[in-house]
């Protein structure tokens, strides 16, 4: 009969402890719920939400790297309208001075000196087409990581970039073309021929500088540089469209995003208001059970099972 007694007061006891353990780690998984804003605290918890909310932080990830792909392609985009409304400017400034040279009432000394700062503009014009972008390399040389342009020992510029600029992804199956190459838009037809800008800019200041038929040599570049002028701004709205395609797929992105905030709220998100509830109940039961064991344990019925 003993033995019956002594089983049953450690099989009370133990069964109480289970109890009062439960409901402690209860309380604890309410606190943490409540404190990391997350219902879910393993994947257990809710095999098919944990899958969804997996799949939509994978999403974020992939989102933050388009993101970046996007800025980076603004920057080069960005930096390469800049680049070709500096070369608008010089071209402008071009037509000017072949405009002025060719004048009859100018001599060959006057036109000599209009053709040093056509040569000094045309510097200017290689240096443009040598720009950098975001990450040092060519920015009109397509995937070239050096110079889209060398001069050979005369002078004369030669495209060295590849064939194409690179494209970045924009995510969702979209993407965009980082850039321009040079020969997309300092090549253009003239006259029914194909010819190059800053080819035109020098044989214009050699012709200058040099006297000879200086005049119907300025008279002659114009019409090529107003076909130049007209390709570069031609590819500053290829550039803008790009721009705002870029644009709309960040504005796609974001609306996405919103999106999987939103669903990752609803699917493993806490209702704090129904956590505090679910905790004060917990607690409540917790103090019960820990004074209504303490009473039975002190019964003198115990105490003689004991």
């Amino acid at each position: 009969m003993s033995t019956i007694f002594g089983t049953s007061t450690a099989a009370f006891y133990e069964r109480s402890l289970l109890n009062l353990n439960a409901l402690r780690s209860q309380a604890e998984e309410t606190q943490a719920e409540m404190s990391s804003g997350q219902r879910l605290q393993r994947s257990s918890d809710d095999p098919v939400a944990a899958s969804r909310l997996r799949q939509l932080t994978r999403a974020d990830v992939f989102n933050e790297i388009d993101t970046a792909a996007a800025n980076r392609a603004t920057t080069d985009l960005t930096l390469t309208d800049n680049a070709m409304s500096q070369m608008t400017s010089f071209v402008t400034r071009l037509q000017e001075l072949a405009t002025q040279a060719a004048s009859s009432t100018l001599s060959n000394s006057q036109r000599a000196g209009i053709g040093e700062e056509v040569a000094q503009i045309r510097e200017n014009l290689v240096s443009l087409a040598n720009t950098r972008d975001g990450a040092g390399n060519a920015l009109f040389g397509g995937e070239s990581a050096g110079d889209a342009y060398t001069l050979d020992a005369a002078g004369n510029a030669s495209y060295i970039g590849t064939g194409q600029a690179g494209t970045i992804s924009l995510g969702g199956g979209q993407s965009v073309a980082r850039g321009l190459t040079g020969p997309e838009f300092l090549q253009f037809q003239s006259g029914g021929a194909t010819v190059d800008l800053l080819a035109v800019a020098k044989d214009l200041a050699d012709a200058l500088t040099s006297g000879a038929g200086s005049a119907a040599a300025a008279n002659g570049a114009l019409a090529a540089l107003s076909d130049g002028l007209n390709a570069i701004t031609t590819a500053q709205t290829v550039v803008g469209s790009r721009l705002n395609w870029i644009d709309l797929n960040t504005e796609r992105r974001t609306t996405l995003s919103e999106q999987r905030t939103v669903e990752q709220t609803e699917v493993g998100g806490a209702d704090l208001t129904e956590s505090i509830a679910r905790l004060q109940n917990t607690m409540l039961v917790l103090e019960a059970s820990q004074a209504s064991f303490s009473k039975l344990a002190n019964l003198s019925l115990f105490s003689v099972l004991r």
